[in-house]
């Protein structure tokens, strides 16, 4: 019988068949006459029968003999189960309480949030609450009217008295308000005596809701001077004024335009006709209430020969 931990050579044949006649290397512990049996695993001070020991050792020279074909190769797991042996054998290490380990842990802090895949709008952070509205400050005052202190004002004002309600400054503009009674007279005097030798603009301003609807605003400049003065009146809708082309022939156009775009007509004007509108067309569009979508459909079909020109 093999004893565990003995060390043997394998008998390997050659080409032509013939195992090579080779001395196996035998243990020291098994040299000797007597062939090695383990010891019997009867009880302690039993007598072994003599007949085991000479059949064991009969057995265990067959199998050293080198006529005898050879041992079989032990399989392969034999060594990884030996080797997986010390590590089942290993003590485990002493195990950590659950409770103390997740205690001694501290909090982890939150992940930011993953970033969005590509071509993903990312998702809009949650409004914040909208803080009260602070009160709108006080808009600062615009300028105001001032009065206008002239030689020129204390002239007109010693001849024409209460016809002069008002003589202002307005960011640097100066302007009177006249009675329109005395309106062509004032005019008169300011070509003439003040040497207003140019009528720059004549225009008007509808005010629908007053019962003098119009201003009439004269804009006049003196070359001599170098100044510009506006001269307003008011008068209500249907009141007629002077013509003024015999003081500026300017005033000719500039009367028909007011004509033409309010309806104001000027007593003596030599050819009141409108000038920007075509004849024949009803309505003045720069009044308040025409409205601004507003056209003469009748001209317009029978003039174009179409229902609305719009």
């Amino acid at each position: 019988m093999i004893r565990p931990g003995s060390c043997y050579k394998l008998k390997v044949a050659d080409n032509s068949g013939r195992v090579p006649q080779r001395g196996i290397a035998v243990p020291e512990e098994t040299k000797g006459t007597d062939p090695v049996s383990p010891e019997p695993s009867s009880p302690a001070g039993a007598p072994v029968a003599s007949g085991e020991g000479a059949g064991s050792g009969a057995k265990a020279s067959a199998e050293t003999s080198p006529s005898s074909a050879a041992p079989t190769v032990p399989a392969p797991s034999a060594p990884a189960a030996k080797a997986e042996a010390p590590s089942a054998a290993k003590p485990a290490g002493p195990v950590k309480p659950a409770a103390a380990t997740t205690a001694a842990k501290p909090a982890e802090p939150a992940k930011p949030a993953a970033a969005p895949a590509t071509g993903e709008k990312p998702a809009p952070a949650a409004a914040k609450p909208a803080a009260p509205a602070a009160k709108p400050a006080p808009k600062p005052e615009g300028p105001k009217p001032e009065p206008w202190e002239a030689d020129l004002i204390t002239r007109l004002r010693s001849q024409y008295g209460s016809g002069i309600k008002e003589a202002s400054t307005y960011v640097g503009q100066k302007y009177l308000v006249v009675d329109s009674s005395i309106v062509y007279e004032i005019l008169l005097h300011m070509r003439h005596d003040e040497l207003f030798d140019y009528c720059v603009d004549i225009t008007a301003v509808h005010y629908p809701k007053r019962e003098a609807q119009f201003d009439i605003v004269y804009i006049l400049y003196s070359f001599h001077h170098n100044q510009r003065v506006r001269v307003k009146t008011q008068i209500k809708d249907g009141e007629h004024l002077r013509t003024a082309v015999e003081i500026w022939e300017t005033a000719n156009w500039l009367e028909r335009e007011v004509f033409d775009m309010f309806g104001i007509e000027f007593d003596g004007h030599p050819d009141l006709k409108r000038i920007l509108l075509p004849d024949g067309w009803k309505g003045h569009p720069l009044r308040k209430d025409y409205p601004i979508l507003q056209q003469d459909q009748e001209w317009v079909h029978i003039n174009l020969g179409i229902e609305s020109g719009q």
